[in-house]
């Protein structure tokens, strides 16, 4: 089938740029480094350093208690540094019904993730929109925006852009510098809270590398 070939013929080069995406990929995991599907837990990372996670709020999952701008702050990431991406779904909505539980209010949920960037956008542009930023087609991503629905908290996403190649493969400068630019979109978003309610911010992706 002439069709057929055609198609394949025109397929073949981006096939095989992702095989061999992937075989790099295999290089950086063996050797822990960070990749640019990290760059959701790096920002967490860089909110709360060092400092002990509160609880393993969810399997592989963890939440960190912090403070920025004078509004208490709760940042959760996929537990590291090994290859994990956790459960940030569940975490979350565990997070926010012992919170509501303990009598707090909550301002506002930040999701952060990567991205794929189209054609022309460059590697670790910031775009913003209203719901989770997540990947995940599922149970995660649903689990985050029906907890804020049920208690009308409102939900605001932050991704980084990279390309396919950039997100399995080991973290390039762009994408650290984007992350520096999330940051301060993230606080920006803080300091519009008022002071008294808590805010959830959660790092999304693999936090290979990344304590």
């Amino acid at each position: 089938n002439w069709i057929l070939i055609m198609q394949l013929d025109m397929l073949m080069p981006t096939l095989l740029r992702q095989a061999k995406s992937y075989r790099q990929a295999l290089d950086v995991f063996l050797e822990g480094k960070p990749i640019g599907d990290g760059a959701g837990p790096l920002l967490a990372f860089n909110i709360v350093k060092l400092s002990q996670p509160t609880e393993e709020i969810s399997k592989d999952t963890v939440y960190y208690t912090t403070s920025i701008e004078e509004r208490t702050v709760y940042v959760v990431k996929a537990k590291g540094p090994q290859s994990n991406v956790g459960h940030p779904g569940e975490a979350v909505e565990k997070l926010v019904e012992k919170l509501i539980s303990n009598g707090k209010e909550i301002g506002l949920i930040i999701t952060v993730d990567a991205a794929l960037k189209l054609e022309g956008e460059e590697t670790g542009s910031i775009a913003e929109g209203v719901g989770a930023a997540i990947g995940d087609p599922g149970p995660e991503k649903i689990r985050i925006e029906r907890i804020a629905a049920k208690y009308g908290i409102p939900l605001h996403a932050v991704v980084i852009k990279m390309g396919f190649e950039e997100a399995i493969l080991e973290m390039k400068k762009q994408v650290v510098e984007g992350v520096e630019k999330a940051m301060e979109v993230v606080r920006e978003l803080i300091r519009k809270v008022p002071k008294e309610k808590a805010i959830i911010i959660a790092g999304i992706g693999n936090t290979i590398g990344i304590a």
